[in-house]
């Protein structure tokens, strides 16, 4: 039977010959909680009567929400996982190592492994060639404990790309596009799984873009093949010898087709309060914005600050507009301190916070005012995301978001580039 890169990765884990629909037990490398849910995780474990866990050196514990923690209950919460990395031997990524799905992206998840985390963008490890899912504090919990999950077999769409990018559009553009063009349930349990010329051409940092906004259109995974690139990126952290060649059968069944020609599209915004209620920016006119942010496990990496950066360089932004800078990571931090990077965000008036979350989830470090509005290169916009129900959430690329801290308001980022900077 021709299988999907879901069906090939699941049959793998579980002994058996799967397809989509089926449900199975299957077995998982790799588990992860953050400070969120991680307390709920462990108290499940705790209260099912588990001491121990199935495989303790690849199970970790982020420190990344809330870090470094902004109230006395929050620090308590991370008291009770660092105790609980002590007692367990479980891995613990403390305060300011950076965002969970970057650093398993980084240091943990391989090609053809499954991945469960108590956290929805957990599929952004997707762009490895591996099965990563979010799920429930319970479900993680027995994963945590028992090595095993059980899940169906998700159908899949596959999301053909041709073209190139034109200059000032990204894939966090694409993604956008295709979340407003399917809607936000639009593939409710599918596996999204990105393929063509185009996707070929991306580099590591744009799949990892596109495999952590899948949820947003409600899939339960989003895939890439493996090739040169994953192979490269796994030699640079270390993990050459985990490279393995994960592709779909010739002939398999997908659910649906999606072709996309990546160059016809255009800087794309995704405007309050639904992830699906996009536009293209120049359809935006003069919407005055407060804070800019730029960073997440969204757009985050070295290579979304080059783009700020390249865009901010000798500029400033304006007085009236916050513009936070949070790198995804440790290592994203310090090649942007080699690169001179942060020195050009500081000159340009931006303030730069260590890496994590930041004020992506609304618990520190960047809430709005009432009636305030944030441009921001997280993933979700939903009403009260950024700590406050009053106020207002666009997404864009970090292009579209350095030049409208530039101008204001949101504003194309080709603009940018026509004037030569």
């Amino acid at each position: 039977m021709a299988q999907t890169i879901a069906e090939k990765i699941i049959s793998s884990h579980c002994g058996k010959t799967v397809k989509a629909g089926d449900f199975v037990i299957a077995s998982v490398d790799v588990t992860a909680v953050q400070d969120g849910t991680g307390p709920l995780t462990v108290r499940e474990l705790k209260d099912a009567g588990f001491t121990k866990l199935a495989n303790p050196a690849r199970t970790v514990l982020f420190i990344d929400h809330a870090s470094p923690s902004p109230r006395k209950e929050l620090s308590n919460s991370h008291m009770l996982l660092r105790d609980f990395a002590k007692s367990t031997g479980a891995i613990l990524s403390e305060t300011g190592e950076g965002v969970c799905h970057e650093l398993l992206a980084e240091k943990y998840v391989n090609p053809g492994e499954i991945l469960i985390g108590a956290d929805s963008h957990t599929c952004t490890a997707g762009a490895l060639g591996a099965f990563g899912t979010g799920m429930g504090s319970t479900d993680v919990a027995v994963g945590m404990a028992l090595g095993q999950t059980w899940l169906k077999v998700p159908a899949s769409f596959k999301i053909y790309l041709t073209g190139k990018f034109a200059r000032g559009v990204y894939a966090k553009d694409l993604i956008l596009h295709l979340i407003g063009l399917i809607g936000a349930d639009g593939a409710t349990y599918k596996a999204l799984e990105f393929c063509g010329p185009a996707a070929q051409d991306m580099d590591m940092s744009e799949r990892l873009t596109l495999a952590n906004m899948a949820v947003e259109a409600g899939a339960k995974a989003g895939l890439f093949f493996t090739d040169d690139k994953t192979k490269a990126y796994l030699a640079e952290r270390g993990r050459g010898d985990k490279f393995k060649l994960i592709k779909p059968d010739e002939g398999a069944f997908y659910e649906k087709t999606i072709s996309i020609d990546v160059s016809s599209l255009k800087p794309t915004v995704s405007c309050p309060h639904t992830v699906d209620n996009v536009t293209t920016v120049e359809q935006l006119k003069d919407v005055k914005i407060n804070q800019v942010f730029i960073g997440t496990c969204t757009n985050g990496r070295i290579e979304d600050l080059r783009i700020a950066a390249q865009i901010l360089k000798g500029k400033k932004v304006k007085p009236e507009v916050r513009t936070l800078i949070v790198p995804s990571s440790r290592d994203v931090l310090l090649k942007a301190l080699e690169e001179g990077l942060i020195e050009i965000f500081v000159q340009a008036g931006a303030s730069v916070c260590a890496p994590g979350c930041g004020p992506c989830v609304g618990v520190h470090g960047g809430i709005l005012g009432d009636g305030e509005v944030c441009l921001s290169t997280q993933n979700r916009n939903f009403r009260g995301r950024m700590g406050n129900t009053e106020s207002k959430i666009y997404l864009a690329s970090p292009a579209t978001a350095a030049y409208s801290a530039l101008k204001g308001f949101i504003a194309d980022p080709r603009e940018a580039f026509k004037q030569g900077d």
